[in-house]
């Protein structure tokens, strides 16, 4: 007879925060059911919502847990690295993270939309938009303008990559001659 292996509250926590972000990547904070991120996680609906204590909550700290994952994919990807190096480093490993991981770009993609009227998601993808502008800024040692086209190349990334092109793909259309645009000089 198969026992079953009691998670810890973290391990429970952790399981919400993956099935939330799912949910949430595909349906948006007003779409998502919760009935439907419980059921994935493994738990009741209201333990869900004795975790976190509402579907907001729930959405603001999958949202600052996206943030954190892109910071710390950055981190590993940039250790010892400066300028040029480091900006080159960090931006490949962005193409990684939303090309390997399409709920991390459909998530980013509903927070900034639901920043438009909500003002709580708005602090939140303002606080953790900050803190990736803030650490690029100290280990780059780039200038604004430099920085500020880091940004935008990867604004840019983001729509192509939504739209379900790739800064790898090739050919003579206006999403590959953008895609170029966005690639290194060899």
């Amino acid at each position: 007879m198969a026992t079953a292996t009691r998670q810890t509250a973290e391990e429970r926590r952790e399981a919400v925060l993956a099935a939330a972000r799912h949910e949430f990547a595909r349906h948006g904070l007003h779409g998502a059911s919760t009935d439907a991120i419980a059921r994935v996680a493994g738990i009741s609906q209201p333990y869900l919502f004795r975790l976190f204590g509402s579907k907001k909550r729930l959405f603001l700290a999958v949202n600052d847990a996206c943030f954190v994952r892109t910071l710390e994919v950055w981190r590993e990807a940039a250790a010892g690295k400066s300028g040029e190096e480091f900006l080159s480093a960090i931006g490949e490993a962005y193409v990684g993270l939303i090309e390997s991981d399409p709920t991390m770009l459909q998530g980013q993609l509903q927070a900034y939309a639901v920043s438009v009227s909500d003002e709580d998601v708005r602090e939140s993808t303002a606080r953790g938009y900050g803190r990736l502008v803030d650490y690029v800024e100290a280990v780059s040692g780039a200038d604004k303008q430099t920085v500020a086209r880091f940004f935008a190349k990867g604004m840019l990334l983001n729509v192509l990559a939504a739209m379900d092109y790739s800064v790898h793909d090739s050919g003579d259309t206006w999403a590959a001659r953008l895609a170029e645009g966005c690639r290194e000089p060899d």
